[in-house]
């Protein structure tokens, strides 16, 4: 099978941190969201190629994605940003088998294996969830087959929301869904990929709906937070080797090698990266980037990049890579 990652994205609501670093690359839990992915797709195997669709920062999502990962790799320009089945459009060249198509802004726990085994022509995944309003949301026959995807309805069809997770092993109605709905006005404003499934779905083509076990979105900075939370809750933690004397840490943390911490109260659903400092501060919730510098502060619900420096500083606050913010008083 092939995959197309689209992330093309500028990541508008992680800003100011997506300004310097692409959206997927953010970590959670001391890991870049996309290696969730991507090391699920390892541990699936048979993927011939993947495809990523960029934009914004490109040239470090390429960078790291031939750096980190094993699979054969193209890297196609998504010039103008027109929605979702734009995106995908640009990988018709190498589309030539069933194709995963993954959204890589979330961490979803599902069973990907499945797709050895399905004789649907696709399957999408699912969460159920209680603020529908805020998602498309996946109807289904009674054989557990899509019917349609409804984009934020106002009354409680479905509550099952479309996570940006698929499988078409019927891959040449999917391209011909894709071309269809290129040729037909915007949808607000966008061309959805959505419509090109619902197009199959018109064509007699069957997509199974399959509910995932967790979803775990990071593509603002409250959600993120709450990620890292939920991340670190469910085995991710990692303490220190040793806590120094006069430091309290309150489980759960991901606390990397080489992190300094003087007289500071860490934790919980604290994430720190290598080589950063923590001096006389008390920190929750938060989430700070390698070789940052944090001192005499209390921080809760906050995100810090690389190498930013942080001192006197109470509350919440939310600073990119080489920011310093000091308040002396």
């Amino acid at each position: 099978m092939k995959v197309v990652i689209p992330l093309a994205g500028k990541g508008t609501r992680l800003r100011p941190h997506t300004h310097i670093t692409p959206k997927p690359m953010l970590k959670i839990a001391g890991k870049p969201v996309i290696d969730y992915v991507m090391e699920d797709l390892q541990r699936l195997g048979n993927v011939e190629q993947v495809i990523y669709i960029t934009g914004h920062l490109k040239d470090k999502v390429e960078e790291y994605a031939r750096k980190k990962y094993p699979f054969d790799s193209v890297f196609v320009e998504q010039k103008v940003q027109d929605g979702t089945a734009g995106a995908v459009a640009l990988a018709k060249p190498y589309i030539d088998q069933p194709v995963f198509i993954i959204f890589v802004d979330t961490i979803f726990d599902a069973d990907l294996s499945v797709v050895k085994t399905t004789d649907a022509d696709g399957i999408i995944w699912v969460k159920t969830v209680e603020d529908y309003q805020r998602f498309g949301v996946v109807v289904s026959d009674a054989a557990g087959n899509m019917q349609r995807i409804v984009e934020k309805p106002t009354e409680p069809i479905s509550k099952r929301a479309n996570i940006g997770l698929y499988y078409i092993k019927n891959w040449k109605l999917l391209m011909e869904g894709v071309d269809w709905t290129l040729k037909q006005p915007k949808n607000k404003g966008e061309f959805y990929l959505t419509d090109a499934f619902q197009y199959m779905i018109d064509h007699g083509a069957k997509i199974k709906v399959i509910d995932v076990e967790g979803w775990y979105d990071a593509g603002e900075q409250g959600t993120l937070l709450q990620t890292n939370r939920t991340i670190l809750e469910k085995g991710r933690a990692k303490r220190p080797a040793s806590v120094p004397p006069g430091v309290t840490i309150v489980d759960p943390v991901y606390i990397e090698d080489n992190v300094t911490l003087t007289a500071s109260t860490i934790g919980p659903n604290v994430s720190i990266g290598a080589g950063s400092s923590i001096e006389n501060s008390e920190l929750r919730d938060t989430v700070i980037g390698a070789g940052a510098k944090v001192a005499k502060s209390r921080l809760s619900s906050s995100m810090i990049g690389d190498a930013a420096e942080v001192t006197g500083i109470k509350g919440q606050i939310n600073v990119s890579d080489h920011s310093v913010v000091k308040h002396e008083g």
